[in-house]
């Protein structure tokens, strides 16, 4: 290749190679920067150099017809990359990607192109990890610290351009055959070069991974190389900036150009001149145990700093690196204590910044739309968890809330919901918030339904309405629509929940439906909707469940009389929450009543309709007593009265402490078990006391046996208990350890 051509093999993300890389393009002022990347992207490239862009941030490139099939290239403050474009933007450089265009990679799907490389180099070990094989040359145990001793923390001058091109050559030459996909890659960059070099007078610097400059310095025809390229898939593409996070920039997020520790890679190129590198690492150590409440002195840093370059001199290294560091770390700041080093590792090794996008950038329509609202709304992305509770009750937590539950509707989940708070009111939400790149890749795939996030979603629900496979699936999408405040989606929704509910005559599809109706009415107190239209439709819904129930409920299996248990429960709740007028809210409860009179109806649910009854003080305790005594009798078959016994209690084993004429009833049904039967039914009296915690349990022995026995260890009876049945204490004592959580 000619002189005026300089390849610059550098590592992807290593502030060493990029530090150098400066240097030598201030030296070489070249005319154009060429750069590994996807050639019809290009006219993106400048945009790096804007003051507004703030790494880590990614080029997006998807299929124009298939959003889904995306891929992203990212930047950091150290990759080379960013700062070569930078470099060439300062100095008025010609700038461009000059690596097979998206459209090729993504004409062949970005998954089936990672197929094919891994492939290739399967059974390559020189292909897998070429600075591996390097490392272990020179006597190291692997390529990560060999490479950082010899370039990224190396504070030494040298020719390590020249270096690493004759290191790549000899490995490529002892290397198998690359995959076609990787001769067709290095066929592109060669035949950009020489266009290049026909337009331009002057110097041309090549920035590319270090594996691909032997490939590049090669001397093949234009007409081979074209010939390499005939036939490449393609498809229209579109891409944009995107922002990036740091804890995606780690290796062990998956991706494959990652680096360890991209919050010490950032830290390099801040220090990238080398002084006090090591102290101020250790500063910034100090100050973030300081702020999780642990003592740190200034003498303990200087014993760290004294011990790590201690290290770094035993292990021969130029300085001392993060693990170096690390270890030192442990030793002086945290007492030995490797747990203290792994509560802040993250935060310091990894970190949690996420990028920003300038407001020129050509965003896809709803990724520019949701910056708007990110801004309008207060809400900073951030790459680790954090919680945030809102007040419904204000305009800015209430903006906050639907913008995240639009989100959501789009399967863009950047907040999840925690625990609503329902015990300070309905005007309260929890949620942990945690930003991740995919959710731009998510958002480009919904503006099939809207260039907005709320036509967006809206539209994709309103999809899912329509696409509902039964009443609750319909309930829950129409809620979902109300809380995210879309009133076209509602009302869409509503006259599909009116349409199918004059029809539905499935008990489980009518049950599965109020919880969710519950809740919109639940939420019109708090949301600048409201929900009257559905005042009717909900009792209409329960009347026809209440109708349906008694016949539902004959002759199931466990599965689904387990099911239909659920569905009782929550439909229970709802009718509650509702708060329905007393003739519907009757109507319910006396098809409940009912199935205590049928004997088709399957135990586990006549047993959940007592418990119901029981508890809205409609069952009066006697005759819960005695229902339960006639239905746990002698001649009860076993598996019918275990079955109501667990839809009685499951969920209000405390009943039993309080109840005595329950717990006699109860208590008489379990002593009357076969050993066989009481054995095989200890994994069910397990599930009926686990919520019984320790000092229930002890509450229980007292009002079995008329006597504290608190002072028991592990349950064991005090000695002189002659009024009990040494059968009766035992299996009382193996039934309340079969509760104890473990």
């Amino acid at each position: 290749m000619a002189e005026k051509v300089h390849l610059f093999g550098i590592r992807h993300h290593g502030p060493g190679s990029a530090h150098r890389l400066v240097e030598a393009l201030d030296a070489l002022k070249p005319v154009a920067v060429l750069i590994e990347g996807p050639a019809d992207a290009s006219d993106l490239l400048p945009m790096l150099a804007d003051p507004e862009m703030v790494t880590p941030v990614a080029l997006l490139a998807y299929a124009e017809e298939d959003p889904a099939n995306a891929s992203f290239y990212p930047f950091a403050d150290y990759s080379p990359e960013y700062q070569a474009a930078r470099w060439a933007v300062r100095h008025g450089a010609v700038l461009r990607f000059i690596d097979l265009p998206a459209s090729d990679r993504l004409g062949i799907g970005a998954g089936a192109d990672e197929e094919e490389k891994a492939a290739a180099i399967e059974e390559d070990p020189i292909q897998r990890d070429p600075i591996g094989v390097l490392a272990m040359a020179a006597g190291y145990d692997d390529g990560e610290s060999w490479w950082s001793n010899v370039i990224e923390e190396n504070p030494a001058p040298g020719p390590v351009f020249a270096a690493v091109a004759d290191a790549m050559a000899a490995l490529r030459a002892e290397s198998g055959t690359v995959s076609a996909r990787e001769a067709a890659r290095g066929a592109h960059m060669r035949l950009e070069i020489a266009q290049a070099e026909k337009e331009h007078e002057g110097p041309i610097a090549v920035v590319c991974g270090a594996w691909h400059v032997p490939a590049l310095a090669e001397r093949r025809s234009t007409t081979a190389d074209r010939a390499l390229l005939k036939g490449r898939p393609k498809t229209k593409i579109k891409a944009t900036w995107a922002p990036w996070t740091a804890p995606r920039l780690a290796r062990a997020s998956g991706y494959g150009a990652g680096v360890v520790a991209p919050g010490w890679c950032a830290h390099l190129w801040e220090r990238r001149d080398g002084a006090d590198r090591s102290a101020t690492w250790l500063a910034k150590t100090a100050l973030i145990l300081r702020a999780r409440g642990h003592f740190v002195s200034t003498a303990s840093v200087i014993e760290a700093q004294r011990l790590a370059t201690t290290l770094a001199a035993l292990r021969d290294r130029p300085a001392p690196g993060f693990e170096e560091l690390r270890e030192a770390v442990i030793a002086c700041l945290c007492n030995g204590e490797r747990a203290l080093w792994d509560e802040i590792a993250v935060e310091l090794l990894i970190g949690s910044g996420v990028g920003t996008i300038p407001a020129s950038t050509p965003l896809a329509p709803l990724l520019d739309d949701l910056q708007r609202q990110q801004k309008a709304t207060r809400l900073k992305p951030e790459a680790l968890e954090r919680a945030l509770t809102l007040d419904l009750r204000s305009e800015s937590g209430l903006a906050r809330s639907t913008l995240l539950h639009r989100l959501n509707a789009l399967g863009v989940p950047w907040g999840k919901m925690a625990d609503a708070g329902r015990s300070r009111g309905t005007f309260r939400e929890n949620w942990t918030l945690r930003w991740e790149p995919e959710f731009a890749v998510r958002l480009v795939e919904n503006l099939t339904y809207g260039s907005t996030i709320a036509e967006a979603a809206a539209g994709r629900l309103s999809e899912a309405m329509r696409n509902a496979a039964d009443l609750g699936a319909l309930a829950q999408r129409v809620r979902d629509a109300m809380v995210a405040d879309l009133p076209r989606a509602v009302a869409f929704g509503v006259a599909a929940l009116e349409e199918q509910a004059a029809h539905a005559s499935d008990c489980g599809s009518l049950l599965a439906a109020l919880p969710p109706m519950a809740e919109i009415l639940r939420y019109g107190e708090a949301r600048a909707g409201t929900a009257e239209h559905l005042a009717a439709l909900m009792p209409r819904i329960v009347l026809q469940a209440a109708l349906a129930l008694p016949y539902a409920a004959r002759n199931l299996d466990d599965e689904a009389a387990a099911k239909l248990r659920a569905a009782i429960l929550a439909a229970d709740d709802a009718v509650r929450l509702a708060q329905l007028d007393t003739d519907v809210v009757t109507r319910w409860r006396d098809a409940l009543a009912a199935l205590l009179q049928d004997d088709q109806a399957t135990r586990l649910i006549s047993g959940t309709a007592a418990r119901l009854l029981y508890e809205a003080e409609l069952l009066a305790a006697q005759h819960a007593a005695d229902l339960l005594g006639r239905m746990l009798s002698p001649g009860t078959p076993v598996a019918a009265a275990a079955g109501f016994f667990e839809g009685f209690f499951e969920g209000s084993s405390q009943r039993l402490i309080h109840d005595a004429a329950l717990r006699e009833a109860v208590d008489l049904w379990l002593m009357t078990l076969e050993e066989e039967s009481f054995t095989a039914s200890l994994p069910l009296f397990r599930r009926v006391f686990s919520a019984l915690d320790r000092a229930e349990r002890r509450r229980m022995m007292d009002a079995l046996f008329g006597r504290s026995a608190s002072a028991a260890k592990g349950y064991r009876l005090l000695p002189g208990a002659d009024a009990l049945w040494p059968e009766h204490e035992a299996r009382v004592l193996e039934i309340l350890k079969a509760g104890a959580p473990r």
